[in-house]
């Protein structure tokens, strides 16, 4: 369910606080194929359903920069701020994919509000967000992500 904050206020008290988990997404071999042919990273690991069966997998993974291009996929279903004049991503402090993505394989986020500052053009939040991948010990990507957003 969405956390639904009601204003940008709202949201900056709740730093620190974790502040919901998505729904679960399955990996499909289009969606790895379609993100192959945007980016034009056609490494055999990710769209060679039989190179990659003789791989160290056994089948082919999603690329690491598709599961982190999740995030504002999953972000939606994990919170929204009302009475926003614009909300944009400002970039990742830190990014690492500790476990690979089998295809049809499922995802789902966990977001913590780590902290909000006051910048010149509005507020910056820093958000930490664990992707979970279903039965595996180690998360599929683990991010701290920067926005920046200004109240309406």
């Amino acid at each position: 369910m969405v956390r639904a904050f009601t204003s940008l206020d709202e949201f900056k008290a709740a730093a620190g606080e974790e502040i919901g988990t998505s729904d679960w997404h399955t990996v499909t071999q289009e969606q790895i194929n379609t993100f192959a042919e945007a980016t034009g990273d056609h490494q055999w690991i990710h769209v060679d359903p039989e190179m990659a069966a003789k791989g160290p997998f056994g089948t082919t993974i999603a690329h690491g920069y598709l599961t982190l291009s999740l995030l504002p996929f999953f972000g939606e279903q994990i919170y929204s701020i009302d009475g926003l004049a614009f909300g944009m991503n400002y970039g990742a402090n830190k990014v690492r994919f500790p476990s690979p993505v089998p295809v049809n394989s499922r995802l789902r986020a966990t977001a913590t509000l780590k902290e909000t500052s006051e910048i010149a053009i509005g507020t910056q939040g820093i958000v930490n967000f664990v992707i979970e991948l279903e039965g595996s010990e180690k998360p599929a990507c683990v991010a701290e992500v920067v926005f920046v957003m200004a109240a309406a």
